[in-house]
């Protein structure tokens, strides 16, 4: 009788480790496969971007400028978009600007971007002092880096090397930029 009791306490042993051994293994592989199906993701070879600026600080400036980027591969991209901006200084002078740009992107990592943007616009500007208008074209050729937030906004500067203190109509050849992505 102490075999039979022996035999039969063997046997649900082996059955009940081979059965958490078994469920271990299932458990291990379904696992593998959840971390596999995550890290294999698609990237998005068209990109809607939006870059935009709101300044109330010794007037109004008002900047929007979409662009569509498509991406060559997970490190380098190129697109175009469109430029609208309005500034006005009171009792001084308005000035409105549009026109469109051509950007080449490196990401030499997931958090760094380069690029190099060139510009043209068409600016528009009434000098309330002496009651003149001004219509013109201006150019501008940027380099830049930017970091990437999160996966969608990037917040960086850019230096415009056409930049002429006397007829640009940047205030300054370094300008900070920040985009959303979708």
């Amino acid at each position: 009788m102490k075999i039979k009791n022996l035999k039969l306490i063997l046997t649900i042993g082996i059955f009940v480790f081979s059965c958490n051994s078994f469920a271990q293994t299932q458990k291990d592989s379904i696992q593998e496969k959840k971390v596999d199906t995550l890290e294999v993701t698609k990237d998005k070879k068209w990109q809607f971007g939006l870059g935009f600026g709101l300044n109330f600080v010794g007037g109004t400036n008002i900047n929007i400028s979409p662009n569509l980027t498509y991406n060559l591969s997970n490190k380098i991209a190129f697109g175009m978009g469109i430029q609208y901006n309005y500034l006005a200084l009171k009792d001084i002078q308005k000035t409105t600007t549009y026109g469109a740009n051509a950007i080449f992107m490196y990401k030499p990592s997931q958090k760094i971007i380069t690029l190099l943007e060139f510009a043209q616009l068409r600016v528009t500007s009434k000098s309330e002092i002496d009651n003149s208008k001004r219509k013109f074209w201006d150019s501008a050729l940027f380099i830049g880096a930017g970091y990437n937030i999160t996966n969608k906004i990037t917040l960086g500067a850019k230096y415009n090397f056409l930049y002429d203190k006397d007829q640009s109509i940047y205030s300054s050849p370094i300008i900070p930029f920040v985009t959303i992505s979708f």
